[in-house]
């Protein structure tokens, strides 16, 4: 999380709140003030990271009602399970991911 936190740091510097925004993010995301299409987007994730054969088709209307059209959902869906895989390979082979 140090690395990513890092990258979004770079990203929102200067604005409004950013320091509050990723220490909420570091602990809970569901603290955070996050925009409704931000805040289904992780929930979505996390569904699927921790129980993707509980996914439901609601998952993914509630992304669309948040504002996400299908290429969003699509990219959502694509690197939630890009990062899952990522992350099993280096748990599984034992590689420190923050050296």
């Amino acid at each position: 999380m140090e690395t990513h936190g890092e990258d979004l740091r770079a990203e929102i510097q200067g604005q409004p709140g950013a320091e509050e925004l990723l220490a909420a993010l570091k602990t809970n995301y569901r603290r955070a003030e996050l925009s409704a299409g931000d805040r289904a987007m992780l929930d979505y994730a996390v569904t699927l990271t921790r129980t993707p054969a509980a996914m439901r088709e609601e998952d993914v209307t509630a992304l669309r009602a948040a504002g996400l059209d299908d290429a969003a959902i699509h990219d959502v869906a694509q690197v939630t399970a890009l990062f899952n895989y990522y992350n099993r390979i280096a748990d599984g082979l034992g590689i420190d991911p923050e050296p």
